[in-house]
């Protein structure tokens, strides 16, 4: 079984001599509701060693239970500089998921630079030293890299799994998200957010032919069209 380590940012820092390796994960691709959400996070200091569980429990977020992801969460905000970036279900429907999921990337990024680099200051380290001016790689979870971005990218098809910074973003990801579908279902009770957080389960797709959409359902994505369709009829 494979197991999530700081081996390839320990790798990149080392001979290749990047000042920064940034991971990048995203939850929300497959909802029929709700935004999609990504995460970019760096290691504030790489631990000399993991002795404690929960640098073991940095790892993929699907590997983790609800109250898992909550524990790790604090620990992952407190050992990593992390950015959020956020795409509403609107901007999914306009400009399609995966256009929408690296406009959430990019987001994530913009916001760990100036997080980082507020933390520099304060550091008083200056502007002279901002994350933008360092040599730095980011390490996209999947298949893909973020497009139309002139920085040094790889792409790990299952990094969220090995690459502990991508592991540290996936958490920061899934658990903003759920935490924002939780306050929908406040909003929205009729359709069991809190239970599914938007995904296509057998009591969503029933709430959906009873209730039919609400205003967050993503209007692209079946069966949206055609419910849309039998109420034009």
């Amino acid at each position: 079984m494979k197991k999530s380590t700081f081996a390839w940012e320990e790798e990149l820092l080392g001979p290749q001599e990047f000042n920064f390796v940034i991971g990048i994960d995203e939850a929300g691709r497959g909802p029929l509701a709700g935004p999609v959400v990504a995460s970019a996070a760096i290691v504030r200091k790489l631990p000399k060693a993991q002795p404690s569980l929960m640098w073991d429990l940095v790892r993929d977020s699907k590997k983790l239970s609800p109250k898992q992801r909550d524990k790790v969460f604090d620990f992952v905000t407190e050992n990593f500089y992390v950015g959020v970036g956020i795409c509403d279900h609107q901007t999914i429907d306009e400009v399609n998921i995966l256009e929408a999921t690296f406009l959430a990337m990019k987001k994530a990024l913009s916001d760990l630079y100036l997080k980082i680099n507020q933390d520099l200051s304060k550091c008083g380290q200056g502007q002279t030293h901002r994350i933008q001016d360092a040599k730095y790689i980011i390490l996209v979870d999947g298949n893909k890299q973020i497009p139309n971005l002139s920085l040094y990218q790889k792409a790990v098809i299952g990094g969220d799994g090995i690459v502990k910074s991508i592991s540290a973003a996936s958490i920061v990801a899934k658990v903003t998200r759920d935490r924002i579908m939780l306050e929908m279902h406040k909003k929205y009770p009729n359709y069991g957010f809190d239970k599914h957080k938007g995904y296509g389960t057998k009591a969503h797709m029933a709430a959906l032919q009873e209730f039919g959409p609400c205003k967050i359902h993503r209007q692209t994505f079946e069966p949206m069209p055609t419910l849309a369709k039998r109420k034009i009829r």
